[in-house]
């Protein structure tokens, strides 16, 4: 077991070697490498990756000659913190997770050539170092992609939340009177969202009446049905008036068959009627004003 591990020290001392020995001629045949196989999708400069690819020369040098063994061990931690950051950036920038495993898989070619020029005429000296190069190198593409994925794992997920509460906008139609209209399918989470929106802005607001406007949501199932009984259950437990509008004729017959139980909550065929039921509820109304007298109109032009 300790020849082994000397072993193993050596084939990556002599890696660092190559690494340390023909760093800059590595550095111009992998940034070669890598720009003819650049993606325009992705937005990053000449300079920044020549930039990039000479610190990653420098740490997987550095980590090469003082670390063998597990590329995943404590010795590893700076060249896969790098590639984390590198994975997240471009993430963001748009590049694909094989593009953004290229940044290392392109490496081996210009690593190869120069081990095989360490090792002469030694096939099984060169043997030796292709294997090892190749494991570290495989270990350390697939190490970006992951990391690459949970990132855009995660930058969807936050975009997904952000669309959820751009469509649940809750609307301050008057003093006391608030209205959440909403528009396509109601899931649990997005229900969710809705729900404490509503009631954040019936606290900051003091407001009276909620108005849940279904205009837009298709079609109404069971679990629609009970998502709203939730969330008109939750505003009446904060001492508020919900009213739905919306109720179209096949809305109205399909609650029926369904057999929910809306007893004891306000509904409204439309935003203005319960508008106007909102107001009357709040002791306001609403009045028509006969329009101007045709001379009154024309000495205010005048």
């Amino acid at each position: 077991m300790a020849d082994t591990s000397r072993t193993a020290r050596s084939d990556y001392s002599r890696i660092a070697r190559v690494l340390e020995q023909d760093g800059a001629g590595l550095l111009d045949a992998w940034v070669a490498a890598q720009s003819a196989v650049r993606s325009a999708r992705g937005s990053i400069s000449a300079n920044e990756l020549r930039a990039q690819s000479r610190e990653f020369i420098a740490l997987l040098e550095k980590a090469a000659a003082n670390n063998p063994g597990d590329v995943g061990g404590a010795g590893w931690d700076e060249v896969r913190g790098f590639l984390a950051d590198l994975s997240r950036s471009r993430a963001t920038q748009g590049f694909s997770p094989s593009e953004t495993a290229t940044f290392v898989f392109s490496l081996k070619e210009p690593l190869f050539t120069r081990l095989r020029r360490f090792a002469g005429s030694d096939t099984d000296l060169l043997a030796n170092d292709v294997w090892n190069a190749t494991a570290i190198l495989d270990e350390l593409g697939l190490y970006t992609t992951e990391v690459y994925q949970k990132n855009r794992e995660a930058l969807i997920a936050r975009q997904q939340q952000d669309l959820l509460e751009l469509s649940t906008p809750v609307v301050k139609l008057w003093d006391g009177i608030l209205a959440l209209p909403m528009v396509g399918t109601l899931d649990s989470s997005r229900t969710q969202i809705a729900m404490e929106t509503l009631l954040q802005r019936i606290v900051e607001t003091g407001s009276d009446v909620a108005i849940l406007d279904i205009t837009g949501v298709p079609p109404v199932d069971t679990l629609t049905a009970q998502h709203l009984l939730k969330t008109v259950n939750a505003v009446h437990l904060m001492g508020a008036e919900c009213i739905i509008s919306g109720i179209r004729p096949q809305i109205a017959q399909t609650i029926v068959h369904l057999g929910v139980d809306l007893t004891g909550v306000v509904t409204k065929s439309s935003l203005a009627d319960a508008f106007k039921f909102a107001l009357q509820r709040t002791g306001r109304s609403v009045a028509r004003i006969a329009p101007p007298a045709p001379e009154s109109r024309a000495r205010e032009r005048a």
